[in-house]
């Protein structure tokens, strides 16, 4: 049977809805345009207390609300009045015999659940939120999108309007697809909402069936690349970050931009509040990390670190953004500036530079927080807790003759911060609070040793050092040393400690190495692979 693409023209509307924004003024306009309004309970009464004629479901279906308004829409009157296909004689008969109406145009948008959680609610109030009746009348008005258009996002009442005035009160089939696959959406998201939450509030951590559901934020012109078509999808959570943040000005976030400023944020959070930290990330892995006692400070010896490297760069701050320091930033270009908040004055620096954006988050993730995250392979997902990993004084170990001195072992804690955001084979040398040499993404760990070894080199050069920045320095690699050759790697550099995890079956080799050279070594039982 073909579909049917003709025009619908809406007589009779049932609403019911959570969210009440927009509400009043769409039902006047359905109402002066003829539309028949069916409601129930809070909707009704917000409906009739604004003058509007509204018919109880109650009076439809002959069946009051019960149970605490658990059953009021699951009723053979309602869902018959949604699935009936018109130019069916059977249904038609059906609908006759049992006095049926066609209801033409489904408005709901459900219980709060997400909110619910959000809000930290227990395990009876969030259960309670599960609409059971709406997602039932959602799924049945998208299914028979051949006769009912079927409304879920408060974003479409201006739509339909639209579509009734141009259509002499009648709803286009393109139109009514578009919205009943919104809706499937809509109750798959719902559903995976509802489910996600229930494997963590009875500690299932591998639930035999996972959903992950998203709402789109953004069309982005193109993705990794210009011929990769690529959207933004929010999950709903209120993670400070670039998903929540107040853009101030600039473009458009690009793919490749929201993702490095992702990277930043989450690795300067590492930092807390405690002391000024500022992240460099190019290419989701970071060109220079330290703290300070000022930003503009932290930024200045974060920058030192690569400054080639930092030039298009994704700036991430642990505090807000003053005008010195925006000063200092605008001397490159940058993509973007990322900040807990900015000062009046710094937004009146960075105005000067149109194409900056710059973000504003309100507050820095917890990078201690449970977070579950997947990536996409062939034919599946993995799926995995996010790398909430991290490790004080007490979880280190000296392995070598050599103990390590107070400001050896900040820097060690230091740079295993940075170590967890920076792409494995990881390689990070630190001295006083920053970076000074970065070694990521080799396919073998001396390598990345050399990598950061020769970038600090180039600090050197650009910074007008007397000696490379890594004499005297610390170490921290992401993983076990396999072989000795990536230590003495770091001792010629001029190192003076290492922070690894350990592990390795040449771990003596690797101590032997370091007790050989004066170095201290502490192993920290804990691995941060990043691929």
């Amino acid at each position: 049977m073909l579909p049917v693409t003709r025009p619908i023209p809406l007589t009779r509307a049932l609403i019911s809805v959570s969210d009440k924004t927009g509400l009043l003024d769409f039902a006047k306009a359905l109402a002066a345009r003829g539309v028949e309004l069916l409601s129930t309970g809070g909707t009704a009464k917000t409906l009739r207390e604004a003058g509007l004629s509204v018919r109880d479901v109650a009076e439809v279906t002959g069946f009051p609300e019960m149970m605490d308004g658990r059953v009021k829409t699951l009723h053979p009157k309602v869902h018959g009045g949604l699935l009936a296909l018109r130019d069916n004689q059977e249904h038609l008969a059906a609908m006759e015999a049992h006095q049926i109406e066609a209801i033409d145009l489904l408005v709901v948008n459900l219980y709060p659940f997400e909110e619910t959680v959000a809000k930290g609610g227990d395990y009876a109030e969030c259960i309670e939120n599960i609409d059971i009746g709406g997602p039932a009348m959602i799924r049945a008005a998208a299914k028979n999108h051949a006769f009912v258009t079927t409304v879920v996002d408060v974003d479409d009442y201006a739509a339909v309007l639209t579509e009734m005035d141009e259509n002499d009160g009648a709803i286009d089939y393109p139109f009514r697809q578009k919205l009943a696959q919104i809706a499937y959406a809509r109750t798959a998201a719902y559903d995976a909402a509802v489910s996600t939450w229930m494997a963590g509030a009875i500690g299932e951590e591998t639930p035999r069936r996972r959903a992950f559901a998203g709402t789109l934020a953004q069309t982005l012109r193109y993705g990794e690349n210009p011929h990769q078509k690529a959207a933004f999808y929010l999950d709903g959570t209120d993670r400070p970050g670039v998903a929540t943040a107040k853009q101030l000005q600039g473009k458009e976030l690009s793919y490749n931009n929201i993702n490095d400023t992702d990277a930043a944020y989450e690795l300067v959070a590492e930092f807390g509040t405690e002391k000024p930290a500022v992240a460099i990330i190019k290419h989701a892995n970071p060109c220079g990390v330290a703290t300070g006692d000022t930003v503009i400070e932290a930024y200045k010896r974060a920058f030192d670190c690569d400054r080639t490297s930092a030039f298009g760069g994704i700036i991430a701050l642990n505090k807000p953004l003053d005008a010195a320091t925006a000063e200092e930033i605008t001397k490159i270009f940058s993509e973007v500036i990322i900040a807990p908040s900015v000062e009046e004055a710094a937004k009146e620096v960075i105005a000067k530079k149109k194409n900056v954006r710059l973000l504003e988050t309100g507050g820095l993730p917890d990078p201690m927080a449970a977070i579950t995250t997947y990536r996409q392979v062939a034919g599946g997902f993995l799926v995995q807790g996010k790398d909430n990993g991290a490790i004080t004084l007490d979880d280190l170990k000296v392995v070598t003759e050599r103990q390590p001195t107070e400001q050896e072992l900040r820097d060690m804690l230091f740079a295993w911060k940075v170590a967890k955001h920076v792409k494995s084979n990881a390689i990070i040398y630190v001295k006083d609070g920053a970076t000074v040499g970065v070694g990521a993404g080799q396919m073998s760990r001396v390598d990345s040793t050399r990598i950061a070894a020769r970038k600090a080199q180039d600090m050197m050069e650009a910074c007008s050092m007397a000696e490379t920045p890594t004499k005297g320095s610390v170490v921290a690699s992401d993983a076990f040393f396999p072989f000795a050759d990536g230590l003495i790697t770091a001792a010629e550099a001029g190192a003076t400690a290492i922070i690894q995890p350990g592990g390795s079956m040449r771990d003596q080799e690797v101590i032997d190495a370091a007790n050989e050279r004066g170095l201290a070594m502490v192993f920290t039982g804990m691995r941060h692979f990043r691929h």
